[in-house]
């Protein structure tokens, strides 16, 4: 009867033991996701699904969004005549409206349901009567979108595809190029950005075209290392005149 009494306690005092531990353990985790969540930078569960080439990722995605809208703006504050030919619109209101395209899987009614390359033409056809800023951004933010697969963040089962990142890069050269180059009837550009100013030129506009152009090249580099992937690379010359499918 000791003996068997002995074990019965012994059994118990190893299970006590072990819930125990149990509960120590989940205090100790309360207390380390308490103190993540009381710091500046909160914990983020989302970001344990996330490798160091996402949050790179993640970091040229945000850029190029915050780019796009200053972008946005410019074009409107130097071309507000663009603007005039959409009333009701705002400069706001119209970056709703990109914003929402740029996730989309169509295009704004108002400029024929295109998007991406064929948007961007359209802002440089000399035929088109409406709103050139728009039809521009429109196209630049959707093929953006395309470069970086639709998504605004990435996880660690996302895969980006270092071509169209670097196909991206190159359209944008090619939509400065037309932004110079391309005028209208009287001579005028179709859309302007730079402007000459009182000791020089305003070159604004070609900081943030560069921006937007060294972060998708970054990120095509990172990917590439990442899939053991090389890009396909165009000359130079070639790249001021065709805008590259993604």
């Amino acid at each position: 009867m000791i003996e068997a009494s002995g074990n019965r306690f012994g059994v118990r005092f190893r299970w006590l033991h072990w819930w125990r531990l149990l509960l120590s353990g989940a205090l100790l985790c309360g207390a380390v996701l308490c103190g993540c969540t009381a710091s500046p930078e909160r914990f983020d569960v989302k970001s344990l699904a996330k490798t160091d080439i996402d949050l790179v990722a993640d970091v040229h995605r945000s850029a190029t969004q915050a780019l796009l809208q200053q972008l946005h703006q410019k074009l409107y504050l130097r071309n507000p005549r663009q603007l005039h030919r959409a009333p009701g619109e705002s400069i706001e209101t119209r970056w709703q409206q990109v914003s929402k395209l740029a996730l989309a899987d169509h295009g704004a009614a108002e400029l024929g349901g295109v998007r991406s390359i064929e948007a961007m033409r359209l802002a440089f056809d000399e035929g088109f009567q409406g709103d050139r800023v728009f039809a521009l951004m429109v196209g630049l933010a959707t093929m953006l979108s395309e470069a970086y697969g639709y998504k605004q963040e990435f996880y660690w089962m996302d895969n980006l595809d270092q071509q169209a990142l670097y196909n991206s890069a190159r359209n944008i050269e090619v939509m400065v190029w037309l932004l110079r180059t391309s005028k209208g009837p009287a001579g005028a550009p179709l859309i302007l950005t730079d402007s000459v100013i009182e000791g020089g030129v305003n070159l604004s506009f070609e900081r943030l075209f560069g921006k937007l152009i060294a972060h998708q090249d970054a990120l095509s580099e990172v990917m590439q290392g990442k899939t053991q992937r090389a890009v396909n690379r165009v000359a130079h010359g070639l790249v001021s005149m065709t805008f590259l499918p993604l």
